[in-house]
């Protein structure tokens, strides 16, 4: 199973309030991995990424995704080996991008990712 299928599990037993919709898509690209759907009935994506080290990787349709879609939009990215993920707006993904995991993410853990989303 590949890294961002066994987030895909975690990111669904951990946070099994919210609806979540897998996005298989070849067609349209750079389209995110999640569409989820919270108890507010508030629609956002998920970005999902396994990350080597400090730099995060995406490609350039991604990049112009999150940049033509800054609201509710979300990165949520994990250290290889990280049991903590990380969760960042989308319309900081040309920071992170950049700067990596040194960017301040809005959330940090299951916990406190599962408080934004379900709060939207």
């Amino acid at each position: 199973m590949k890294n961002e299928s066994k987030f895909y599990n975690e990111i669904k037993k951990n946070i099994n309030q919210i609806s979540w919709i897998r996005i298989e898509n070849s067609v349209i690209l750079g389209v995110a991995d999640l569409l989820g759907y919270n108890v507010n009935c508030t629609f956002f994506t998920l970005e999902l990424k396994v990350a080597r080290g400090n730099k995060i990787s995406f490609s350039p349709h991604q990049i112009a995704f999150h940049f033509k879609h800054p609201k509710n939009t979300f990165i949520c990215v994990k250290g290889q080996g990280s049991r903590s993920p990380k969760l960042f707006e989308g319309s900081k993904i040309q920071e992170l991008s950049k700067i990596g995991f040194k960017l301040k993410p809005l959330a940090q853990g299951y916990e406190d990712i599962k408080k934004i989303l379900c709060s939207l």
